[in-house]
């Protein structure tokens, strides 16, 4: 027996999942800014979650999903392209003009698309046809899933997580639980959206999960490196029986004097 209908509990457990997925992003453009680097971060990541962001909208709007449920993918959407853009500016140190062109059409081009896909699909999803509006909850899905992958690929090349904010990935997770958790309270529970939700949990947790086992060993490594440099260094420097604060005695330097003297001869 599934849990009773209860909409207050479900727009408060969506409510607190939008606030985490709205400022989510926010310490990762933070971390980023701060450093003036995006170096481990990849942009692909940012990227397909910025404009997954298109096609959950139509989604979320078409299913009349609760508010927050609404409100969540163009926030996330919208903070995910500006870190984006970051990756462009810090990264590949393009003009901050052309970051922030990048930035403005890459959401024209996802809210014309959303809007569009919204007013073809609606006509048909009121007549009884869910195929067209299934098709983007599961290609948000895939593209939310899929945009880990170069991160995962990016954490295995470097044998740590780097460039992404724990706390980021963090508080990414906990939104995809509470949002999840709201689903069970729903009327109809919607499992196209459970498996965007869960996926998002499982593969932030993946990550933190790496965080936490290959950074103290990264951290490691590193320390033993320096420690060896260090040691190499030593070995490698002049061997001498004299202090450099000796200084040649007064009464040496005459005999150095005839030495040479002797030497000339």
């Amino acid at each position: 027996m599934g849990l009773p209908t209860n909409s207050a509990a479900e727009n408060a457990l969506a409510t607190i999942g939008t606030i985490c997925w709205t400022l989510q992003v926010v310490p990762q453009i933070w971390k980023s800014w701060r450093e003036k680097s995006t170096d481990g971060l990849s942009p692909w990541l940012v990227f397909f979650w910025g404009i997954s962001g298109a096609p959950l909208g139509v989604y979320a709007i078409v299913q009349d999903l609760n508010i927050p449920l609404i409100i969540q993918p163009h926030a996330f959407a919208t903070l995910s392209i500006f870190s984006w853009a970051q990756c462009q500016y810090y990264g590949q140190h393009r003009p901050f003009r052309t970051c922030a062109a990048m930035f403005v059409t890459t959401l024209a081009l996802c809210g014309g698309f959303e809007a569009g896909m919204i007013f073809a699909v609606r006509p048909s999803f009121r007549a009884g046809n869910e195929a067209g509006v299934e098709f983007f909850g599961i290609l948000s899905s895939v593209m939310i899933s899929c945009a880990l992958i170069p991160q995962f690929i990016e954490i295995w090349r470097r044998r740590e997580v780097v460039g992404l904010s724990v706390l980021f990935m963090l508080v990414d997770w906990s939104g995809g639980i509470f949002s999840l958790l709201s689903l069970v309270f729903k009327e109809k529970f919607d499992i196209i959206a459970s498996v965007t939700y869960s996926a998002v949990v499982v593969l932030d947790g993946a990550i933190l999960l790496l965080a936490a086992i290959l950074n103290p060993r990264a951290k490691r490594r590193r320390a033993l490196e320096a420690q060896s440099d260090g040691i190499a260094g030593a070995d490698m420097s002049p061997c001498s029986t004299i202090s450099p604060n000796e200084r040649i005695q007064p009464e040496n330097e005459e005999k150095i004097g005839e030495v040479s003297q002797v030497e000339k001869v």
